[in-house]
């Protein structure tokens, strides 16, 4: 085997939906100031019982069976998440023992809203290294829980879920090169931090780092699978604001492509908003298999990774 590939995806939002109107009860704002400023509709609510690892074992579970998998095909589970309560067990471990995977490696990985990405990166490494057979790749957040919900500023961005992928070995490469990277001096733009932890940002600073620093960057992972912009079928950035996501797209010359908008529904949902709406593209038939699509995380630490992967 010289490569990997993603078998198949999964995802999973909790059902309760936050509106804008509903906010709008909660803080001075309103539907069209949300909208305006970065596109959000609506948000999914995880509730006081359902936990990071729950909202990660559901995502997987849909992914598995996408894949015609069983929970004992499954040698390593990567869960990117930063909003685990407890350090140990870690939610790769919990999630694991909720869909009833045996004697699999379990890790947690915490790079905020580019966790996603680096943890695909890793399972495509291990595969690669013989380390694992199949990888259970998962990104999952609750965001609600460590969020202020009178800061208007930041409870109006946030959303609750979690997206999923199984990565196996291929006689080709279909996971491209990673290209990830950060900016630590910059690292407190993003925040989760506190007792309890709350989440805050400085978002101008954040939407002209990821405006102008980051599509030659996202330009040079596709460079690295050997394709063009103009060749990829989707683009999937972290689903962080639309007046982010929709500039940054442009900028890297992708025109042809499918862009995800997950984020006028579900909110940012940190390591879950890139397989959140992967899964969703997938689900919906606007991407196929084998097509080029561009996964491309950002954030917290000012981190970023990104890769060209193909189409399950």
């Amino acid at each position: 085997m010289n490569g990997s590939r993603i078998a198949a995806v999964g995802h999973y939002q909790p059902a309760k939906v936050l509106t804008n109107e509903d906010l709008a009860d909660l803080v001075d704002t309103s539907d069209e100031w949300i909208r305006s400023r970065v596109g959000i509709r609506t948000r999914h609510i995880a509730g006081p019982d359902e936990p990071v690892d729950e909202l990660a074992a559901h995502a997987a579970a849909k992914a598995l069976a996408a894949a015609g998998l069983t929970p004992a095909d499954i040698d390593l589970v990567l869960v990117a998440t930063s909003t685990a309560v407890d350090r140990s067990p870690n939610m790769a471990a919990r999630a694991a023992a909720r869909l009833g995977i045996p004697q699999a490696a379990t890790m947690d990985l915490n790079v905020v809203c580019a966790g996603f990405t680096h943890a695909l990166a890793t399972a495509d490494h291990a595969v690669r290294a013989g380390g694992a057979s199949r990888v259970l790749v998962i990104g999952a957040d609750k965001m609600s829980e460590v969020t202020d919900w009178s800061d208007r500023t930041t409870c109006v961005l946030v959303g609750d879920g979690a997206g999923a992928a199984v990565v196996e070995a291929a006689d080709e490469p279909a996971i491209g090169p990673v290209l990830w990277g950060s900016v630590p001096e910059m690292g407190n733009a993003v925040r989760i931090e506190g007792t309890p932890p709350r989440f805050a940002q400085e978002g101008q600073s954040v939407y002209r780092w990821a405006t102008t620093q980051l599509p030659p960057i996202a330009r040079r992972a596709c460079e690295r699978a050997g394709l063009e912009p103009a060749d990829l079928a989707g683009v999937v950035l972290h689903q962080a604001n639309l007046r982010i996501i929709e500039p940054l797209a442009e900028k890297i010359g992708a025109v042809n492509a499918v862009v995800a908008r997950d984020v006028t529904e579900s909110g940012n949902t940190s390591a879950a908003s890139i397989p959140l709406a992967f899964s969703k593209l997938v689900e919906q038939g606007a991407l196929t298999t084998g097509d080029p699509v561009l996964l491309f995380g950002f954030g917290g630490n000012l981190s970023y990774a990104g890769q060209v992967v193909r189409c399950p």
